[in-house]
């Protein structure tokens, strides 16, 4: 599968997840997936990261950081030791901030990490991902939705 095919499968993943489609998502992303290399499901999750980082700027409008001098897109636990227990998820969340404010180093530190998890582990990640992003997403609409009516 080339790039192209690829990105456009991870499109449509996301289009399905937020129309609440899930089966359909799933299906979607497996197929960009499936038997891929480290550096194909790495592009993955930097193409589900830059959607999220697109959405969260949509989200916050100016209020959002633009450059690093700016400021920055922080992960901030509201209950210590949250995310302890669920290492697919802190993968997630650290990787969408991390991409969002264009640190590049700690997500191929992040994504390494996954890789060398479990198989379980690794998948679970990137789900996570995809999911997150996909609720970003929906939030973003849901707010350009409700300022238009």
């Amino acid at each position: 599968m080339n790039d192209a095919d690829a990105a456009e499968l991870i499109f449509e993943a996301l289009a399905h997840g937020v129309a609440g489609e899930a089966d359909t998502a799933i299906g979607k992303l497996n197929t960009v997936c499936e038997g891929a290399d480290s550096p194909r499901i790495y592009g993955v999750c930097c193409a589900l990261a830059e959607a999220g980082a697109h959405m969260l700027r949509r989200i916050y409008g100016d209020k959002a950081p633009k450059t690093p001098e700016d400021g920055m897109f922080v992960l901030q636990e509201l209950q210590p030791g949250a995310m302890n227990d669920d290492p697919a998820k802190t993968f997630a969340v650290r990787f969408l901030v991390a991409w969002t404010n264009g640190d590049r180093d700690t997500t191929n530190a992040l994504f390494s990490a996954a890789t060398r998890a479990s198989n379980e582990q690794y998948i679970d990640s990137v789900c996570a991902l995809f999911a997150d992003v996909v609720g970003i997403t929906r939030l973003a609409v849901e707010q350009t939705e409700g300022s238009t009516s």
